[in-house]
């Protein structure tokens, strides 16, 4: 058999074998919201493309794996893949990161907004040149609209709202191509604006990764704290947040060896934000970020830094973005995963 014909097929299998644990996954979790509707779309279409090449599992007399079955570094090249694609797909969102178009602190008491250079809060050229009022009084937010802008909620035209900014995306207002709601930020109230048409969504081509590299997905051991450490998460805006850790994440690499502090109650999986020396180099200067599972029952947890990615400031100056904690700069390149984001409009931070 021809061997490049032979790989050509296993990569089909590998793809059909991912597309198919991916849609099942959606499938399963699209209605909590924690998967996109997208990834399964594009999981079923790559199940229809790869079944039509005519990818199929075949086994010798002995019951061997035959030609047709897929190398385990071809499965693995082929989860890699269909993950940045659903990675790919959420960027590409309207209400992705790519549409932010602005963050506007309040001061307390009333804050005029629009567009017109005159409001204490100037959104972006093609909103009404006044929207309304955003009045700040206890943590709350009374929005009171302005009657000759069409501001609509929920599809319906608002007059007097109060928006909660801890839980607000229920309550988001829309006003042509543009979508806002109050947001929180440790102790910080502010308006969070979107435009569904922002040149940096139209602008987007694509996040640009290192090859995979099956070594940098290593095999961690959690050893859980005696008692939860409060410790301090900085952010890009100068501010920081109380975090709990409850243990750490310990791993050799190349010989050496490494730990983690990961955010997150252990049954819920970990959140992790690392630093390492690629940055501000190849990768953002503001760390990474990358989600693992929960720990296994002997406390075994997989860091995958292939599945590493960029913050959302990365991809413009209206986020809020965690840096990494003290205990998480690790003294070494990790060569894996998202690298910088040089085609949008990211500022300097």
């Amino acid at each position: 058999m021809d061997p490049a014909g032979s790989n050509r097929r296993n990569e089909r299998c590998a793809k059909i074998e991912i597309a198919r644990k991916y849609g099942l996954v959606a499938m399963r979790t699209a209605s909590s919201g924690r998967f996109p509707q997208t990834s399964l779309r594009l999981s079923l279409a790559l199940v229809l493309a790869f079944t039509a090449a005519g990818c199929m599992q075949s086994s010798d007399s002995q019951g061997r794996s035959g030609a047709g079955s897929p190398t385990p570094t071809a499965v693995y090249k082929a989860e890699i893949n269909a993950w940045r694609a659903g990675r790919d797909a959420d960027l590409r969102n309207p209400d992705g990161w790519l549409t932010l178009a602005g963050l506007f602190w309040l001061r307390p008491g009333a804050n005029t907004a629009g567009s017109a250079t005159g409001n204490d809060l100037v959104f972006p050229e093609g909103a009404p040149a006044k929207i309304g009022t955003f009045t700040l009084t206890g943590g709350m937010v009374r929005f009171e609209a302005e009657p000759s802008a069409e501001i609509t909620q929920a599809g319906k035209r608002a007059g007097t709202v109060i928006l909660d900014p801890i839980a607000s995306d229920g309550a988001a207002l829309e006003t042509g191509s543009f979508r806002f709601h109050a947001i929180e930020r440790a102790g910080q109230i502010g308006i969070r604006l979107r435009d569904h048409e922002s040149s940096a969504l139209a602008a987007f081509t694509g996040m640009e990764n290192f090859p995979v590299q099956p070594a940098w997905r290593v095999k961690a051991r959690f050893e859980t704290f005696d008692k939860p450490l409060s410790i301090k998460v900085p952010n890009i805006v100068g501010t920081a947040f109380d975090e709990l850790v409850y243990g750490k994440l310990v791993f050799d690499f190349d010989g050496k060896p490494y730990q983690l502090e990961p955010l997150y109650k252990p049954e819920e999986g970990f959140f992790v934000i690392f630093a390492d020396e690629t940055n501000g180099h190849e990768t953002y200067g503001g760390g990474r970020f990358l989600a693992t599972e929960p720990p296994a029952p002997d406390g075994t947890v997989i860091l995958d830094f292939n599945k590493s990615y960029n913050p959302p400031c990365v991809f413009n100056n209206y986020a809020t973005c965690p840096l990494p904690p003290s205990g998480n700069r690790m003294a070494v390149r990790i060569e894996a995963g998202e690298k910088m984001y040089r085609a949008g409009p990211a500022g300097e931070h």
